[in-house]
């Protein structure tokens, strides 16, 4: 279909899609209902049709923005680097098996999927700790540190961490505590 047949068929799907998510807002349409009626994956169920079109539209408008503007491109790889750089520090937590979870429990897999989590979020935390420490000693040394410095650092360290080394947990043992702003 091209040209004012296709353009007529597109404004068609759109007022369709208007028409679904003000049914939806409104509760007219139960999730239930759109569920099953999204489920069967039929070509021919207009709603389905209307989804897929509207899909389309949004990754086209959100393809052409990332195409045409270079701070969304720069801001989706720096984010994107940020995210892969932790899964690879959780990764390499990961306590044996190398990633693979071997239970094929699901409760069992979301556990193990959020103690390691837990590991991770606590080596990084300790990172942070370690990492703002040795700042304050080199600023006290008279040494400058500037934002820039700060900058490159990354909380993904795993050079000093003996995985399975032993850990003594010393419950009397009171903190440091943590100074939240370090003045550059």
């Amino acid at each position: 279909m091209w040209g004012s047949d296709r353009l007529g068929a597109d404004r068609h799907t759109l007022a369709r899609s208007a028409r679904a998510v003000l049914s939806i807002k409104a509760g007219k349409i139960s999730s239930a209902m759109l569920l099953r009626k999204l489920g069967n994956y039929s070509r021919k169920n207009r709603l389905y049709q209307t989804f897929r079109e509207l899909g389309r539209v949004v990754r086209t408008v959100f393809l052409l923005r990332y195409i045409s503007e270079l701070d969304l491109r720069e801001q989706i790889t720096a984010t994107t680097n940020k995210v892969e750089a932790y899964n690879g520090f959780a990764k390499w937590v990961f306590f044996g098996g190398e990633g693979v979870i071997a239970d094929n429990d699901p409760e069992e897999q979301e556990k193990v999927i959020k103690y390691n989590d837990l590991v991770a979020n606590a080596l990084v935390f300790q990172n942070v700790a370690d990492q703002t420490r040795a700042l304050r000693e080199q600023m006290a040394e008279g040494h400058p540190v500037t934002r820039e410095d700060v900058a490159v650092l990354s909380p993904y360290m795993t050079g000093y961490i003996k995985r399975f080394g032993d850990y003594v947990l010393d419950f009397k043992a009171t903190p440091q505590p943590l100074e939240s702003v370090l003045a550059l």
